[in-house]
């Protein structure tokens, strides 16, 4: 498995400290290698260390409840500070309990979940900030590389645009077994980590809005227009509830909202969203007759990437264009629209246009799937195939 350096490079200066690591993410996006990775590096230094998968049935069938925990730390530790890894802790009931004490006895804690509720408000009051957050991502198309090589394959961007980067799903070669595996670990996702942990009632509705939502990403969204879609298929589901249940997907780390901002009202435009898939895959193993959605794809790929390159990305509203991305870096902004190709004429107007109004200062880019570069003295154009292999907008 490749070495995530982008991820733990932050994580490193806080090895010593006595602040809570929490590394999160969905599942599967490759957390516990992050925390093995950690774990031997502090292994090179330090043989006082404890690791612990909650996943492993061995491991909770010793640990059942929060005290275990502490004590089986306490029963093999080492004398002197030591380095305790809790794999997927959430699996043990008040698990906050048993990092909150190992804190307090000399100890340097890492602990990794899949959802959010680790940083619930009843958690965080009680931990008075004595913790640090790092959320870990599925791979953008730069890791698939370097981890396909390992492999001994080669993974074009087509593939990418379909599957996605979870890390598992790159040892499975047919398109079968992709299916399989991805749809396992959908249903795992919305089983354990939304339906199970905040006892939903109304399961099958709730399954259907999440579809819904995934098969929709790169699109604003509505509640009540998806409560509506619900009811004209008879079922019924009221736009809170709606909005409740995206949350959830939110909370799993299932979806993004990113806020739409507008020029005219020069403001964030509140309870209005663009919904983001953490991993394409979560829309393609939803469509039937190989007829996957590439475009929106293409839109949701670029979202992540920019995200992965550190920048603030929000939807802005142009006077009633849309542009697709604000990214913003610091003093840095750059105004991006993206489209699977503009060799049409209208393609090419539609999508150049947004861009009028605009100030000269901040940087307006095009990103297509195209071989042809369509840049004006106003509009850099960015080629997919070049843009997934950027560090950032600049190099």
């Amino acid at each position: 498995m490749i070495k995530r350096e982008k991820y733990i490079a932050p994580i490193r200066s806080f090895y010593d400290s006595d602040l809570i690591k929490i590394i999160t993410g969905v599942r599967r996006c490759g957390k516990s290698e992050i925390l093995k990775q950690i774990k031997s590096e502090i292994a090179d230094k330090s043989d006082n260390v404890i690791f612990l998968n909650f996943e492993d049935r061995i491991v909770t069938e010793q640990i059942q409840e929060w005290k275990d925990i502490v004590a089986y730390v306490e029963n093999n530790r080492k004398n002197g500070f030591c380095y305790v890894f809790l794999d997927e802790v959430q699996e043990i009931d008040d698990w906050q309990n048993a990092c909150k004490t190992l804190r307090l006895r000399d100890c340097s804690v890492f602990i990794t979940g899949s959802n959010s509720k680790l940083l619930s408000k009843e958690f965080t009051n009680e931990l008075s900030g004595r913790y640090v957050s790092f959320r870990i991502r599925p791979f953008i198309y730069k890791e698939i590389l370097e981890y396909a090589k390992e492999l001994g394959r080669e993974i074009p961007i087509s593939d990418y645009l379909i599957w996605g980067g979870f890390p598992k799903r790159l040892e499975f070669q047919g398109e079968e077994e992709l299916r399989i595996y991805l749809s396992d670990l959908d249903r795992t996702i919305v089983e354990n980590d939304i339906i199970n942990r905040y006892n939903i009632q109304k399961s099958g509705e709730f399954r259907k809005v999440a579809s819904f939502v995934l098969i929709s990403n790169s699109r604003v969204y509505s509640a009540k227009a998806i409560a509506d879609y619900m009811k004209g298929n008879n079922n019924k589901c009221s736009s809170n509830t709606v909005q409740k249940w995206i949350y959830y997907l939110s909370e799993a780390y299932i979806i993004d909202q990113a806020d739409r901002y507008s020029k005219k009202a020069k403001k964030v435009l509140e309870n209005s969203h663009k919904l983001y898939n953490c991993d394409v895959a979560l829309n393609s193993i939803r469509c039937v007759n190989n007829r996957y959605d590439l475009t929106h794809n293409l839109e949701n790929v670029v979202y992540n990437e920019l995200i992965y390159m550190g920048y603030k990305v929000s939807v802005y509203d142009n006077n009633g264009r849309e542009i697709d991305f604000l990214a913003e870096n610091g003093n840095y902004r750059y105004f991006i629209q993206v489209a699977y190709s503009v060799a049409e004429d209208k393609a090419y107007q539609r999508e150049m246009s947004a861009f009028n109004g605009l100030n000269q200062v901040d940087t307006k880019i095009l990103i297509t799937n195209d071989d042809i570069d369509y840049s004006t003295s106003n509009v850099k154009h960015i080629k997919l195939k070049d843009f997934l292999l950027m560090e950032n907008l600049e190099k």
